[in-house]
């Protein structure tokens, strides 16, 4: 008996140890996981509900301008994808390579943009539903923005480079939505070729974002 209860009283013991170190505290490693993958999820949903809105709405109207918006909403949205999963494995390494793959899509979606932009501009067409097209842009500011403010808090809170730099480009896509409403003007105005120059000036706000990601990136890893 006693060489029985000699073992059981050591288990005994490591469990009562183990529950004093994890009562009413979560491993911070696993706090932080879960408080990333929740603002990450958060962030892919109202970017994803505003991108769907945005698809609907460029269906109608056929605006270039908006359609460079909208690809970029869909890349930005996307992005979350490696966030999470980095968030998940807890790994810091995943993480900087997220930043990395934010960095890549910022960059992809503004070659796309461009691209779509010059064809406009050698094959003019104007837009229309110009008052759906308008609403659009303030859907798709309204997205960004709610999407920033998640992104930037929680990355603050996590020290996360990458959710940072997701942050101040869904921040900085915010006010791009608005040339999108800007387009709508013009062309109400009667210069429907301000239309795709707009989405070239879009293009060239977002390869300026994806220079400011990569340098929050590059920073916190030297740093």
């Amino acid at each position: 008996m006693p060489e029985i209860a000699a073992p059981h009283h050591h288990h005994d013991h490591d469990q009562e140890h183990g529950h004093g170190h994890s009562h009413g505290l979560i491993d911070p490693s696993i706090k932080r996981s879960r408080d990333g993958i929740r603002a990450v999820s958060l962030s892919l949903a109202v970017l994803g509900l505003a991108a769907l809105a945005q698809t609907a709405v460029f269906v109608l109207s056929g605006s270039i301008a908006l359609l460079a918006d909208l690809i970029h909403n869909f890349g930005d949205a996307l992005t979350a994808i490696p966030l999470g999963i980095a968030f998940a494995l807890r790994s810091q390494l995943a993480e900087r390579r997220a930043g990395l793959a934010v960095v890549a899509a910022i960059f992809i979606s503004a070659c796309v943009a461009g691209v779509e932009a010059v064809r406009r501009l050698v094959h003019p067409s104007a837009p229309t539903h110009l008052l759906v097209l308008a609403l659009a842009g303030a859907i798709g500011f309204a997205g960004n923005f709610l999407a920033a403010q998640v992104r930037t808090r929680a990355g603050r809170r996590l020290a996360s480079a990458a959710l940072i730099a997701d942050g101040d480009h869904a921040r900085a896509d915010a006010y791009v939505s608005l040339a999108v409403i800007a387009s709508a003007l013009v062309v109400a105005a009667g210069v429907p070729i301000a239309d795709p120059i707009i989405g070239l000036v879009i293009c060239v706000v977002i390869l300026r974002i994806t220079w400011q990601s990569w340098l929050t990136i590059r920073g916190h890893h030297t740093h």
